[in-house]
């Protein structure tokens, strides 16, 4: 996408933010609700070339109300949930090279925030911080591919935010778009290095594996419908100390969602929606509701 199509490009872009995740699984049965990546939005990936260096914010909120937990067999187990609650906030600049042309690049830096209340007890504070590059071309002029790679800090402000481990977040991204329609999403894996805290037992934490789809229809010029449909499986944790994997550690989660964009300015955005487990496995159920605010200078 070339600079003469500036006006087109920047209604784009002011959808967009490349995200980050808060990797909360920790070394026991419970793990976070939330689908890695869940987060995104249609037309994330929405992408140009060939551009002006330019600058995004972008602050991500959603809520969970898992009021039921998916046990080992499958079974939705009522009463074994947890509130949540969790925001990001982003910078994100976007560059291209002379040298390089036809290539996208950016590099973004993310704090997250996170409260729980969970089993009488309530508890919130920073979770780690996030931060990586990512690139991508255009196969042609409807379509991006490209890949992300991001480092999460092991520690938040408090224990209960603090995976206390480092973390690799990596992914194939794409997007596709016809006139009327949009086809976007990811796939990847979050790898983590091993846990240790003094006087416990070392942990190495499970492989996640995930995707992220996202389907929208543009019917205005401001509004705009989608579908969503976010998959997770986690390895098993394995306990160093023991030589054994931890009990019910492994999890997976397939869930649905429906949600609208609002496509206030060239630079401006707003998307909301709402998310339902439809099936799992050793993870709190996802109930949940998401708020994205973009905005591009």
């Amino acid at each position: 996408m070339r600079l003469t199509e500036q006006s087109v490009w920047l209604r784009a872009l002011a959808r967009f933010s490349i995200p980050g995740v808060v990797l909360l699984a920790a070394a026991s049965a419970a793990h976070a609700s939330d689908v890695t990546l869940g987060i995104i939005g249609p037309h994330e990936y929405d992408l140009p070339v060939d551009f002006k260096p330019f600058n995004v914010l972008v602050q991500y909120g959603d809520g969970n109300a898992a009021g039921s937990y998916y046990n080992g067999s499958g079974a939705r187990t009522p009463g074994e949930g947890s509130h949540t609650w969790s925001g990001m906030t982003k910078y994100v600049h976007f560059r291209s090279f002379d040298a390089v042309p036809g290539v996208g690049f950016a590099f973004e830096l993310i704090q997250s925030e996170s409260f729980t209340l969970a089993n009488g007890k309530n508890y919130g504070g920073f979770g780690p911080t996030i931060v990586g590059p990512a690139a991508w071309f255009k196969p042609n002029a409807h379509s991006t591919f490209g890949f992300q790679t991001f480092m999460e800090t092991p520690e938040g402000t408090r224990d209960a935010t603090s995976p206390n481990y480092w973390s690799n977040i990596s992914s194939f991204i794409f997007d596709y778009e016809w006139k009327h329609f949009s086809f976007d999403g990811d796939a990847g894996t979050v790898v983590g290095s091993t846990k240790h805290i003094r006087g416990q037992n070392s942990y190495f934490p499970g492989v996640v594996f995930y995707t992220n789809l996202r389907w929208s229809w543009k019917a205005t010029k401001l509004l705009e419908p989608f579908f969503a449909l976010d998959w997770q499986n986690v390895t098993g944790t394995y306990n160093n100390t023991r030589r054994s994997y931890v009990k019910d550690s492994s999890s997976r989660e397939v869930a649905l969602g429906v949600g609208m964009m609002f496509n206030i300015a060239k630079n401006f955005s707003f998307t909301t929606r709402y998310t339902h487990s439809v099936e799992g496995r050793n993870t709190p159920e996802s109930n949940a509701y998401y708020i994205k605010l973009v905005y591009l200078w």
